[in-house]
């Protein structure tokens, strides 16, 4: 009985601690770009979707940008497709557009499935619904890979306002009525801005950003703008992380007030983030 009421109390202290953290961020909008290893294990998924609930109900409004990469890497191994990349994007030919957007809409489909299962409230969103696209300066050898133009952000909102989370792919709607396949970090640092978000939280699947990234050595739990920049100059920030620091830095010249690189992986990754102090990884800030 004294244990069960030792750890009654103890779970109470946790609760009176996030106070604090649920008042200042009532009513204030995350970005959330949802990928890696979180985003394919559904028991890790679930535990990831569990905090986006909690989030949602303490009076935030999260915005979920997901990505797809596995999912669409699995469908182009079953129909024999070659996957090529130039500069971490993904070369979309014509007829595999097509096939991307199927499968995202399914990724789509499923998160906001589950939301409802674990008693949220959400709405799978074609990015191409909110997002107006141009096709990428280098269309000659990516073909139907895109970059932002503008995003709807009154449709998001009025999601929003109906305490419904919203869960967008990355794709967006040329002006030529083309549907083009985006980069989901750049993606989801875009609406952040469109928004006017009080934070952007990037899910990896490592911890953050370290000095030398190989040996895990000398993390960087803050980060400036300049500072950012300097590291991409030196080569220290690397090829896999370049587009997320990008994506931060793009959303806190914007007015977003925070951006994070948080390990997906870890349980409650985002609650620590975001209803704590010290936090687990890496916060981009002006």
């Amino acid at each position: 009985m004294a244990y069960k009421m030792e750890k009654a109390i103890k779970e109470a202290d946790i609760l009176i601690a996030a106070l604090p953290y649920i008042k200042k961020f009532h009513e204030k909008v995350v970005v959330i770009k949802y990928g890696g290893s979180a985003l394919v294990s559904k028991k890790k998924r679930l535990r990831v979707l569990e905090d986006m609930i909690f989030m949602s109900l303490a009076g935030m409004k999260p915005v979920i940008v997901h990505g797809g990469g596995p999912f669409i890497n699995k469908r182009f191994k079953k129909l024999k497709r070659k996957t090529r990349f130039i500069d971490g994007l993904r070369v979309t030919k014509e007829k595999e557009i097509r096939v991307i957007e199927d499968v995202l809409g399914s990724v789509s489909r499923r998160i906001a499935k589950e939301i409802e299962m674990l008693g949220g409230k959400a709405q799978g969103l074609s990015g191409k619904k909110v997002m107006g696209a141009r096709r990428h300066r280098n269309f000659k050898e990516l073909g139907f890979v895109g970059e932002v133009r503008s995003v709807d952000s009154a449709r998001i909102e009025s999601i929003c306002s109906k305490e419904v989370i919203p869960v967008i792919s990355p794709l967006g709607l040329g002006r030529d009525g083309n549907v083009y396949n985006i980069n989901a970090d750049q993606a989801s640092a875009h609406i952040a801005k469109a928004l006017s978000a009080e934070k952007l939280a990037l899910l990896t699947n490592v911890d953050g950003i370290y000095k030398d990234a190989n040996k895990r050595t000398g993390f960087l739990s803050s980060l400036t703008k300049s500072r950012a920049h300097a590291l991409i100059k030196k080569g220290i920030i690397g090829a896999g992380m370049i587009s997320k620091v990008k994506a931060c830095v793009y959303a806190i010249k914007g007015g977003v007030k925070k951006a994070h690189i948080i390990n997906g992986s870890l349980p409650h990754a985002l609650l620590l983030e975001i209803f704590t102090d010290e936090g687990i990884g890496t916060e981009v800030v002006k």
